[in-house]
């Protein structure tokens, strides 16, 4: 799949979201890139053999203060490449951004890995 139609994938997902998240996206730059560099590897402490396929990097809505302002935006990146690698249909492909997305978005609201794994689960 080339760059530009993974994009608009990933927009078409963010623009998918129910109205009341999609408003409290302010601030947020959601990105495509081929990989994680490895800054962003080791930011994201996955163990040994795991594939990133998103990344959040910003300070989730639970956690900021009075004095949060005047900031970089938040960002959140898909990884074009590895999402490839294991989708092995356009289908799967449009599904597999839309979860990233979903699960990237989740961060910015202060949900943990954990947590999101709980809500998979059912719990």
């Amino acid at each position: 799949m080339n760059k530009e139609t993974f994009e608009e994938l990933v927009a078409k997902a963010v623009e998918s979201l129910p109205q009341e998240f999609a408003e409290r996206l302010d601030n947020v730059a959601v990105m495509v890139q081929d990989y994680p560099t490895r800054q962003q590897m080791s930011r994201s402490r996955l163990e040994r053999g795991m594939i990133l396929l998103g990344l959040y990097e910003g300070v989730p809505l639970t956690k900021r203060g009075q004095s949060y302002g005047m900031v970089l935006p938040d960002k959140i990146t898909i990884f074009q490449k590895p999402i490839g690698a294991i989708c092995h249909t356009e289908t799967e492909t449009v599904a597999r951004i839309r979860s990233v997305v979903l699960h990237e978005i989740a961060h910015h609201f202060g949900i943990s890995d954990e947590r999101l794994e709980e809500i998979e689960r059912g719990e």
